[in-house]
């Protein structure tokens, strides 16, 4: 039976043979075949060694960053740290119709990533509580007397003042922004107020200050702020590849030739006031429009505008839908309705010879209220009494009219244009109405469910005053809750379905929809978009200071990769190295007299050896 002799890749003191005879079948292989696979086992193992280790690196890294995200939403109710040279601040004041509000924001140094935005958040003082000061009236009381408004708003400076460090002043924006109230002065007492103000602030504060950080905002200018704000602290924002986060397809603005791209699904925004009703969403997707006129109302609704802080950069360029109705808030609508059941019941009374709401006796019976409930309509010197009837579906039936839907495709309220929301694909949050009427009395904000609504709904509205009076008195809902909220919930729940709904076109099967108060514990306000749209070029600054240091941080993030990609080469080209020198020395082995190897055998198995002849 053959042997194997292995003697030619080893010391003359490690000759040996080996004979096959129970031996694995895989040593019985040629040589070469052994050493081959070997060296590819040894490879896949190490690649296969440094994948997971580089995955598990990352998939670290990711979660860190969630949780940095998670902790950064714990750590915004600490109080900041004004003795930090790297915090930053900023000022908005909004000057509302009935009052004006100081808020103080902060923010650490730009991270010198340009896809990144500023980390703005909320001031807080050394007790926790966030920055903020309210003063009344509304700053379109000085309509008259100009030059009082710098006096006026003085206390809300000095209280800024007083917060923000004095070395900060000087690189401080100060931003005053005026809305509802001011927009129905006309343009000259609107100039006139603001010079007061461009003049005066500048003599007594240092603040950043200048032509363009005071003026009047449009309503489509404070919905996109609304819609910035929330997105922020939603982290809609922050473009990193996150399994979690829903993604929506978007062709960027401006670029619509370009490839569409993938990105983190933002959120829309439903807010009932008193007063007004305004929506605000994204619109991923190029418009197209019935005709021209429709085409022409739309530019007044679409804001395009990029965050970030390089211009050339679409990652942050959106487009957003912004509609304000006056005369949609829960309390207007009320209003509305009262007027149109007060003149249709007076006029039919004087067709018909009627008395229906005239005394107690003869109520107007309102389907809106709860059942029997007493209340009255007074105008114009004339009462009418009413008395509930608790019927939710009808009094659906009843304010449908007032949504002055057209036969127009594509349009909502009023017939106003709205662009197509593809309803399986987004996420809406309703504040305010949205809120009360889900959570004050039924006790169900949150996730929003049309079905479970108009349940409970009906169930209230059916419910006798009496009934639901006793509630109220043993405290079953909530602490802000009033006699008014009672009184008026049917109503408004049936509107703020039929606004939802009808209004905008809402399926009833739609899931998407959380009714909230705050986000993450927080009340967010306009201003906070406010002022990341308007200091979104001062990361700029930063970026060109940390130029090499980001480089170099790039560089050590990725060093891990090709370090193991560089060791994994030279590991090969050792063994590969290694494989050539033996074969060499196999090569020369086979070269060598037979009688070396014959000898080797024989004295391996303790014969003789056998004399070879000489050469003749």
């Amino acid at each position: 039976m053959g042997r194997i002799g292995i003697s030619c890749l080893f010391p003359a003191s490690w000759h040996f043979s080996i004979s096959p005879v129970g031996c694995p079948r895989i040593l019985n292989t040629n040589l070469r075949q052994i050493i081959v696979i070997s060296i590819l086992a040894a490879a896949v193992s190490l690649l296969y060694f440094s994948v997971v280790i580089i995955r598990n690196k990352y998939g670290r890294l990711s979660r860190d960053k969630k949780f940095q995200r998670y902790l950064a939403r714990v750590t915004d109710t600490e109080a900041t740290d004004t003795n930090n040279p790297n915090v930053h601040y900023g000022i908005v004041v909004d000057c509302g119709s009935s009052g004006s509000r100081i808020f103080v924001y902060c923010w650490p140094r730009h991270n010198g990533n340009p896809h990144d935005l500023l980390d703005i958040r909320q001031m807080r003082d050394k007790n926790r509580k966030p920055v903020v000061m309210k003063i009344k009236p509304g700053i379109s009381e000085f309509a008259t007397s100009p030059e009082k408004v710098s006096d006026y708003i003085s206390p809300l400076l000095n209280f800024a003042a007083e917060h923000v460090p004095r070395a900060k002043h000087k690189e401080t924006p100060l931003y005053i922004l005026c809305t509802a109230g001011m927009r129905i002065l006309p343009e000259s007492q609107q100039k006139a107020i603001l010079e007061d103000l461009l003049t005066d602030i500048p003599v007594h504060f240092d603040f950043l200050f200048s032509d363009s950080h005071a003026e009047v905002i449009s309503g489509k200018q404070e919905g996109v702020y609304a819609w910035i704000g929330i997105n922020f602290v939603l982290g809609r924002f922050e473009h990193i590849e996150d399994d979690d986060e829903a993604v929506v397809e978007v062709n960027i603005p401006g670029s619509e030739s370009s490839k569409a791209i993938l990105r983190k699904r933002t959120a829309g925004i439903l807010d009932m006031g008193g007063v007004s009703t305004q929506i605000a969403y994204e619109v991923p997707k190029t418009v197209s429009f019935a005709s021209s006129q429709q085409e022409e109302v739309a530019k007044n609704l679409l804001a395009e505008f990029n965050l970030g802080c390089d211009v050339h950069q679409t990652e942050h360029v959106y487009r957003v839908y912004v509609a304000t109705f006056l005369g949609f808030g829960g309390n207007a609508a009320r209003q509305r309705y009262e007027d149109r059941i007060f003149a249709s019941t007076v006029q039919k009374n004087r067709l018909l010879g009627k008395q229906t709401g005239l005394t107690p006796d003869t109520p107007y019976l309102d389907p809106c209220l709860p059942l029997d409930i007493k209340d009255e309509i007074q105008q114009n010197g004339q009462t009418l009494y009413l008395r509930g009837t608790g019927d939710f579906d009808l009094c659906r039936e009843t304010i449908q009219p007032f949504m002055n839907k057209t036969n127009e495709t594509q349009t909502s309220l009023n017939g106003v244009y709205q662009p197509p929301i593809h309803f399986q694909n987004s996420e809406f949050y309703g504040f305010s109405e949205f809120y009360y009427c889900t959570e004050d009395v039924l006790r169900m904000g949150g996730d929003y469910s049309a079905a479970a609504f108009t349940r409970a709904a009906k169930d209230y509205c059916a419910t006798k005053w009496s009934i639901l009076r006793e509630r109220f008195d043993r405290g079953l809902y909530a602490s802000h809750a009033d006699l008014h909220r009672l009184k008026y919930q049917c109503f408004k729940s049936a509107w703020m379905f039929e606004v939802f709904h009808r209004g905008f076109s809402f399926p009833v099967n739609y899931k998407n929809l959380k009714t909230a108060l705050q986000v993450y514990d927080k009340e967010v306000q306009w201003t906070l978009g406010a002022i990341l749209y308007r200091t979104r070029f001062l990361p700029l600054r930063d970026i060109q200071q940390e130029t090499f240091r980001a480089s170099h941080a790039h560089w050590r993030g990725f060093s891990f990769v090709y370090n193991h990609y560089l060791f994994s080469g030279c590991f090969l080209v050792v063994l590969l190295a290694i494989l050539l020198y033996l074969l060499r020395l196999r090569r020369i082995h086979r070269r060598a007299p037979r009688s070396g190897s014959a000898t080797a055998v024989w004295l391996e198995d303790g014969l003789p050896s056998q004399k070879i002849a000489g050469t003749l």
